[in-house]
């Protein structure tokens, strides 16, 4: 059993102490995670990957942290990919409110910003997509969570998600069709917060 497993079975057992151990064996990784995920980001977003890794971890082995119940080390991947993704989202949404100036295009006085390619689809849209999906198929949701938040390789994801790589690729390739297509759908309204 991997070193990482034993921790995490002791933090679901209630073993808070456990978590001063396991930051050092997964802090890099996450970080790798945060920096693969603000690379997608926008121009201009507020978010630093050891910020992003950090409010993560609280989120995940804090006093009030999600269900501890990762079986694997894969799992507790899982589990930082999506907190990450809440993180991101939930800042996305506060940037976007009317009190904030989230009707006011930011405007970059550095020239060197405009060669900077624009992310190809809004987080927000992106969020609600998701949700809708997870309605449909919970394991294509995981899959573009592992993937696109978490950085993952599609062989990674794979083995995080207990499936063969042929698999993964059909599940990926469905799951971005899915994806285009709700998010180019006429009828297709994010959420207003």
């Amino acid at each position: 059993m991997h070193e990482v497993s034993r921790i995490l079975e002791r933090l679901e057992r209630g073993e808070m102490a456990a978590s001063v151990e396991l930051l050092p064996l997964v802090y890099e990784e996450l970080r790798a995670m945060a920096r693969s995920k603000l690379a997608q980001e926008r121009p201009g977003h507020s978010w630093q990957a050891t910020a992003l890794v950090h409010e993560a971890w609280l989120r995940l082995v804090g006093p009030e942290g999600a269900e501890r119940d990762w079986d694997t080390r894969g799992h507790f991947f899982a589990a930082a990919a999506e907190s990450m993704r809440r993180i991101l989202v939930e800042s996305a949404r506060r940037r976007g409110r009317l009190k904030r100036g989230g009707d006011r295009d930011r405007q970059e006085i550095d020239l060197s910003e405009i060669a900077v390619p624009q992310p190809r689809e809004n987080l927000l849209d992106l969020d609600v997509a998701l949700n809708k999906l997870a309605g449909v198929d919970s394991q294509a949701v995981a899959l573009v969570q592992l993937r696109y938040f978490a950085g993952l390789t599609l062989a990674e994801a794979a083995q995080v998600l207990g499936i063969s790589p042929r698999s993964a690729d059909r599940l990926w390739a469905y799951a971005k069709a899915w994806l285009r297509e709700e998010l180019q759908s006429p009828d297709f309204q994010a959420e207003e917060n």
